[in-house]
């Protein structure tokens, strides 16, 4: 090969205009993962779609043919609940309570979760020890202490009653949670802040709340779906029908109304749609939120 040759065998070809580079080609996974999932998918949807859609029928079908569609649609028993002042009485406090629950979560989880995370002090890893524990105590080993407790404390029959231990409850997840978000900030941050005149409570609202934002978003979700899905605690503290949350409404309601079943389906339905509405708009910030937490 000559000098020539070599040289133009060398020269680099041009890409030839409107080609864009091929990009490589997904690879799907196992057949048998893809069947496990919709296997798993359906098992978790079916039931809330029973329900959903038995809220449209009538006695007569569900007796009938348990498991057959409408035919025809029925609104009327959305629209009895939805006119019914117990649905939104419970509806009201149930939202009092997802919301003083978060508020009380975030707060103190955030608070706490920075003097764990950026300051050095004897037992810190005792205390965080202890807040890991508090993930393997459930609610219903403590009922009936916690029970003693708040009525000592006067606060049976109360929303108070139910927010300050859901609270309690919350802060070891939230806590876990924040930890290694705060820890991924850096010290040069902190320094720089304090030579601009920044105190430690000013570096604490304007840079660590910000840059921990994630996280903070994904404890408050987390702490609002777990509240407005309680049952035990609101059980064991309150008995007055008219504070109580929607799983004790849905509860009186089917009570009141054991043999009409379809209204029942319908109550059932309509209050847990907030909870799987506002779970599913947000859940990629629990995701984000939670990889961001495994990586710190």
């Amino acid at each position: 090969m000559t000098t020539e040759n070599l040289r133009t065998s060398l020269v680099v070809q041009p890409r030839k205009p409107g080609r864009p580079p091929r990009q490589p080609k997904a690879r799907w996974g196992s057949p048998g993962v893809y069947l496990i999932a919709v296997v798993l998918i359906t098992i978790c949807i079916t039931p809330v779609l029973y329900i959903i859609i038995g809220g449209f029928r009538t006695n007569a079908q569900i007796t009938m043919d348990p498991s057959a569609f409408p035919a025809p649609w029925e609104l009327a028993n959305y629209g009895d609940v939805l006119v019914s002042s117990e649905f939104w009485t419970a509806m009201v406090n149930s939202t009092i309570s997802a919301i003083g629950t978060t508020v009380g979560a975030v707060l103190l989880g955030v608070m706490a979760s920075y003097v764990i995370a950026r300051y050095d002090f004897g037992g810190r890893g005792v205390m965080y020890a202890l807040f890991a524990a508090g993930l393997m105590f459930p609610i219903t080993v403590a009922i009936t202490p916690l029970y003693l407790l708040v009525r000592n404390l006067g606060l049976v029959n109360s929303l108070a009653g139910i927010i300050l231990p859901q609270i309690a409850f919350a802060l070891p997840v939230t806590i876990i949670i924040l930890v290694p978000f705060l820890r991924a900030i850096p010290n040069e941050l902190e320094e720089a802040a304090a030579i601009d005149g920044a105190s430690r409570l000013g570096f604490f609202w304007r840079m660590v709340i910000p840059l921990s934002l994630p996280g903070v978003i994904t404890v408050g979700i987390l702490a609002f779906v777990g509240a407005w899905n309680g049952y035990l605690l609101p059980l064991f503290i309150l008995s007055d029908p008219s504070l109580f949350t929607l799983p004790l409404g849905v509860q009186n309601f089917a009570s009141q109304y054991s043999v009409d079943t379809a209204r029942v389906l319908a109550y059932t339905s309509l209050s847990m749609l907030p909870a799987l509405i506002f779970f599913s708009l947000f859940e990629r910030r629990i995701v984000g939120g939670l990889t961001g937490a495994v990586k710190g």
